[in-house]
């Protein structure tokens, strides 16, 4: 037989590791070439992995949770061919990248093997080198582990860990290296502060079942209430509360992911490019009425319309009257970059946190096309299933606060871009309405803010006023998009 090692291929966009999100295969099943074998998550969406080649899964080589390099072998697969085994696969070295097993072939999967010295980075504190790979590491790795929480007590009085019902020692892991657990159980030990490590399994194989989780949970709690008041003198009604509930006081969250590179992103626009905002607040009660109309068209029934939809289009008419404001500051070759296309970003609030995912040449789209794209897009985005390459080479981004009842804000520009709009929430207000006599009335109208910031570098105070301005007068009156489109 012959033994074939995948390792973690490159997803692009400059991305160098990933966290292990699910795996859809076991040892012993057998795979077809570009079969989905696990799921995974890096900095930009989640993204499951085919495998090249049809075989046997002969050892899962990473556990669930971990967050490994781009090059670090994850997977081997018997061929069946025959031929010698290929060698055990050694530990990753950190900064170096992992070879291939030989004939491994990857070519016929886009985008997958590691670019050269695209890897190359420091030790990750606390990074836990693959479980199959390296059995003797990782035993060593559990009896320091094991070690180090052996000696962990109170620290006023020692003897009430001894006093306690719980056991003093936890539990030791499977000789894998990590505790058995399934994602939600071990989502729920981190929503509660719990090293899987400590808490004693009574499932099937040694796994850690949901149960044992909350029941560790309430063994700690009570615990840890009898230790403070052994220790202590001080009266009950003094003692501290928790105003959220039972828990610690502080909770740790690691940067990672989406997060990690959201805050990356912002630093880095906020301090390089001179943001200037402008607010506007007009009447979009003929968006409104447009909006109504176009939910009742035969055309649009397949389609979500929102007032929304209608600003993407009028955003496309106005860059097109405005087009300094579709370009980016070159600093390297200091040269202004004119994009004569619109890839309209549209910012989305998942719940693995903002994601900007962008609508290619939406500049040659009908409002249908917008329409059925946008839909596509905000689904995509709600189930986490966003690509790379769905998030880059955006143009100009919208950022809806409306949805959230709010009524405007100071948006950051998104990076590789000049300008975001900001689209606040719309409220029946009263408003001041001239009629055909010139006369001032009051009436009930509905309102709303929009703020645009851009670059001050590239986008001077009348380029981005002219902008804004058209952007108000199309929301204000859909039919001046006829005269200017």
């Amino acid at each position: 037989m012959a033994i074939k090692t995948f390792n973690l291929p490159d997803p692009g966009e400059g991305l160098v590791e990933a966290e292990i999100v699910e795996w859809k295969v076991k040892p012993g099943d057998t795979v077809k070439v570009n079969d989905m074998v696990l799921e995974i998550e890096t900095a930009k969406s989640l993204v499951e992995l085919p495998i090249p080649w049809a075989g046997t899964v002969k050892d899962l080589l990473v556990e669930v949770g971990q967050t490994i390099d781009v090059g670090t072998p994850i997977i081997s697969i018997d061929d069946g061919l025959g031929g010698d085994e290929a060698p055990a696969v050694a530990p990753s070295i950190p900064g170096e990248k992992a070879a291939p097993a030989e004939g491994a072939s990857e070519a016929i999967l886009v985008g997958y093997g590691a670019k050269a010295g695209a890897t190359a980075r420091r030790a990750r504190k606390g990074s836990v080198a693959p479980v199959a790979a390296a059995p003797v590491a990782a035993a060593r790795t559990e009896t320091e582990q094991v070690a180090a929480a052996a000696p962990v007590a109170e620290p006023v009085v020692p003897a009430a860990r001894v006093e306690s019902p719980a056991p003093a020692v936890p539990a030791v892991a499977p000789a894998g290296g990590r505790p058995k657990a399934k994602p939600p159980v071990r989502k729920l030990a981190k929503d509660l502060g719990i090293d899987l490590a400590s808490v004693t399994p009574t499932g099937v194989d040694g796994i850690i079942t949901r149960d044992d989780v909350t029941n560790h949970a309430s063994g700690a709690s009570m615990n840890g209430a009898a230790a403070q008041a052994d220790s202590t003198a001080v009266p009950a009604a003094t003692a501290y509360r928790m105003p959220f509930g039972a828990g610690e006081r502080e909770e740790r969250t690691p940067i990672k992911g989406v997060r990690k590179m959201t805050a990356q992103a912002m630093v880095g626009s906020a301090f390089t490019a001179p943001h200037v905002t402008e607010w506007i607040t007009i009447d979009v009660t003929k968006t409104m009425e447009l909006v109504d109309r176009l939910k009742g068209s035969r055309e649009f029934k397949d389609v979500k319309v929102t007032p929304l939809l209608v600003l993407a289009r009028a955003l496309v008419l106005a860059v097109r009257r405005n087009p300094g404001m579709n370009a980016t500051w070159d600093e390297a070759n200091q040269e202004i970059v004119q994009k004569n296309y619109v890839n309209l970003g549209i910012a989305a609030a998942t719940p693995r946190g903002l994601i900007v995912p962008n609508i290619k040449d939406a500049h040659a789209m009908t409002m249908l096309e917008l329409a059925q794209a946008i839909g596509q897009l905000t689904a995509t985005a709600r189930e986490g299933r966003t690509q790379p390459a769905e998030m880059s080479g955006g143009t100009m981004t919208i950022t809806n606060v409306g949805v959230f009842g709010v009524d405007s804000g100071t948006p950051i520009i998104n990076p590789g871009e000049s300008a975001i709009v900001c689209f606040g929430a719309i409220r029946k207000q009263p408003w001041v309405v001239t009629d055909a006599d010139g006369n001032d009335e009051i009436a009930i109208r509905h309102v709303t803010q929009l703020a645009v910031s851009f670059d001050h570098r590239l986008i001077d105070g009348e380029l981005g006023s002219r902008f804004l301005s058209d952007l108000a007068a199309i929301m204000a009156d859909p039919a001046q998009a006829l005269v200017w489109g």
